[in-house]
């Protein structure tokens, strides 16, 4: 059906738009404040309470402790001044985890605080069993209650519109400025808590407890402390853990080895070194890198119901991804014009324009701007034009302008109006009609006073850009596969010149779960992106499902994420953020281990030189002293904490390569890094104490 004038999706917002947040504060306060927060909240991160969530932590804090108890007990072997140095570095290289922990969650908490004062204080109108209103705090409404909310209002919660349309901003939530379309039916009626109408009135069924609403997950999503850890990071905890007890056994049989060379190493140097060995960087960094993972998430505007699923999207294997409004506009769009024989593509583009100029559908609006780009010519003012609208019955639309009579539409349509059958049209003209229609377009003839002129090519046109990032993602090891409701032959037309790997055409909800279950079963990772009620299986089904915002609440509740801004091309975005969350985890990882090992062959020839003379050799560094080496480590294990910060909260920056591609380039940066790193710092700061006589 021709120019059937139906309201945009939200769908098919496209991926290049930008969202527009509120004015902030200047960057220069805002950090700052951040900062302080952070400081704070550092030193009340000392509750041991709160460090076993982090082992490693712990035993660093238990280590400062007793080693500022050590500086009061007299100590020959080691000065109190280098003891209490020694103190003060692990006490510091708490407080830096802390103090990274606390900064990736004071990032968030800033949105949060904002959600929070806007929902403090607002008000429901209830209906009772009645009939009647009553007005009650938002934060008593429960599951099935229905509200009304009137133009200028807050809505109290998220719900689905059972009656009334309205125009909503949702900005508070999404960032976006302008205002969408809601009402009841269809899958435009999904409200969010905390935004406000602007027009009209709605009555709205409320879909969610306190507690459990879009806000709410937002909120304790972006608060840091109330994180669950996910699966790799308690599977890495326990790795930190048994690598703590190994070099704690470690440590441990240091002291008969001295006592058996008639030597003895004091219990000062022992603890610091227990430090040094073991994986503080990764295990002060952890808890940041996972928060901050999150929060990228939350800066997309996408809420995830659990850290498992972004997880998941790091280890995706396929991505299912709908044609429309994801790969493609959603919109017909006019790609070319195809002049009968002995009309010229001018002449044809002429009457074109002239059809279109008072045709505000989206098909007639893209035929105006092909053709205003490709065809330049002189356009009447549409005051003066008498326009034919398109209707169900003429499937035609077009204007009548001095003297002129110009009509497009549907192949039939406009050959009944011209008196024509199908086969009075010219060979090369109907070839052109059949392999637009096979191609998957849409034909548009076009005829003016009687005459046929041509035919117009509308298409679902594949997005810029799309082809490029599919080949991205086949780099990382990532197949797409394009869901359709198309028959094949225009699936497959589309996807060739989208880039995408494979098709799913004619795709009903039960092949949707049949295709995700075969993968699965195979053992691959599967994502998929949906916003009606018949993707809700194939959303439950998926490892990772993000459901639009906008979409029916049947697909919100099964999906594990929502992107507040209903860009189905977030899917992709959520990918990226999840390897790079995966990738920066396993770098500083290796970063760590490669720390520990090259501390240990850097520390224990310059700590045994005196009892083992034989281990000089072994002393490449040449440090100083034993006193030396110890306190150069501390006080490296310490500040490394603090040079990686920056790149624990930003990530590793995940470039479109293999799997194998990126493991060799974490061991030579991240590894080999990690070895050379400490041999290079240690000995600079060994030279730095020595210079100002602090050993």
């Amino acid at each position: 059906m021709m120019n059937m004038h139906v309201p945009a999706s939200n769908k098919a917002v496209d991926s290049t738009r930008k969202a527009k947040h509120a004015p902030m504060p200047p960057a220069s306060t805002a950090l700052s404040a951040l900062w302080r927060v952070a400081l704070i909240q550092a030193f009340v991160k000392l509750d041991p309470r709160q460090l076993q969530r982090s082992p490693v932590m712990l035993v660093v804090e238990l280590t400062a402790i007793l080693t500022t108890v050590l500086c009061f007990i007299p100590d020959t072997a080691v000065p109190t001044f280098v003891a209490a140095q020694i103190a003060l570095w692990l006490w510091f290289t708490v407080l830096f985890a802390n103090f990274a922990e606390a900064l990736a969650e004071g990032r968030g908490k800033a949105r949060a605080d904002s959600l929070k004062a806007g929902s403090d204080g607002l008000s429901a109108r209830r209906r009772s069993a009645d009939g009647s209103y009553q007005v009650i705090p938002a934060a008593n409404l429960r599951k099935g209650d229905v509200v009304r909310v009137q133009a200028g209002e807050m809505i109290p919660g998220d719900g689905e519109v059972i009656e009334g349309i309205a125009a909503v901003n949702e900005a508070a939530i999404t960032g976006e400025s302008a205002p969408v379309i809601r009402e009841s039916g269809g899958d435009r009626s999904a409200v969010t808590g905390n935004t406000r109408l602007v027009s009209d009135w709605l009555l709205v069924r409320v879909t969610s407890n306190p507690g459990e609403s879009t806000l709410d997950r937002m909120i304790a999503l972006v608060e840091g402390a109330k994180r669950q850890k996910t699966p790799n990071e308690v599977a890495l905890d326990i790795l930190l853990i048994g690598l703590t007890l190994i070099f704690l056994l470690v440590v441990v049989t240091l002291q008969p080895f001295a006592h058996f060379a008639n030597g003895s190493l004091p219990l000062v140097f022992l603890v610091a070194l227990l430090v040094t060995l073991i994986p503080t960087t990764i295990g002060g960094l952890l808890s940041a890198i996972g928060i901050a993972g999150m929060d990228r998430l939350v800066r997309l505007n996408v809420i995830a119901k659990s850290g498992r699923a972004v997880e998941a999207a790091g280890d995706v294997h396929v991505l299912l991804l709908d044609k429309t409004g994801t790969i493609t506009f959603g919109n017909r769009r006019c790609s070319a014009v195809h002049p009968a024989p002995g009309i010229s593509a001018q002449e044809l583009a002429e009457a074109a324009l002239l059809a279109s100029l008072a045709d505000d559908t989206a098909e007639g609006k893209s035929i105006v701007e092909y053709l205003r780009k490709n065809y330049p010519q002189p356009e009447p003012s549409r005051d003066v034009l008498s326009a034919v609208p398109f209707s169900a019955e003429t499937r035609l639309s077009g204007v009548d302008y001095q003297g002129r009579s110009c009509r497009k539409g549907a192949v039939d349509s406009v050959l009944n109006f011209v008196g024509l059958q199908r086969g009075d049209l010219a060979p090369a003209l109907s070839r052109d009609i059949d392999n637009i229609a096979q191609s998957g377009g849409t034909p548009l003839l076009v005829c003016a006073d009687g005459r046929m002129l041509g035919a117009i090519h509308l298409k679902d046109v594949v997005k810029p850009g799309i082809r490029e990032r599919f080949a991205e993602l086949r780099k990382l090891g990532i197949r797409t596969v394009m869901v359709t409701g198309d028959n094949p032959l225009t699936a497959a037309a589309i996807a060739a010149e989208a880039g995408v790997d494979d098709v799913l055409a004619e795709a009903t909800p039960e092949k949707k779960l049949a295709r995700i279950r075969l993968e699965q079963n195979d053992g691959r990772l599967v994502a998929m992106c949906g916003d009606g009620a018949n993707d809700a299986p194939a959303l439950a089904q998926a490892d990772v499902g993000v459901a639009m915002n906008d979409g029916t609440q049947a697909a919100r509740e099964a999906a594990n994420m929502v992107d507040l801004d209903s860009d189905p091309t977030k899917l992709l975005d959520v990918v990226q953020v999840g390897k790079e969350l995966l990738v920066t985890r396993g770098a500083l990882t290796t970063f760590s281990i490669a720390n520990d090992v090259a501390k240990y062959f850097a520390i224990l020839p310059a700590l045994f030189a005196a009892i083992y003379p034989q281990l000089g050799v072994l002393n490449v560094m040449q440090l100083t002293s034993p006193q030396s080496a110890i306190l150069s480590a501390i006080v490296f294990n310490a500040l490394i904490i603090v040079v990686l910060i920056p790149l624990a909260l930003r990530g590793v920056r995940v470039q479109a390569a293999s799997a194998a591609h990126l493991l060799r380039r974490n061991l030579l940066i991240y590894g080999v890094g990690g070895i050379i790193v400490p041999f290079a710092g240690i000995k600079l700061i060994d030279m730095l104490l020595s210079a100002l006589h602090w050993v």
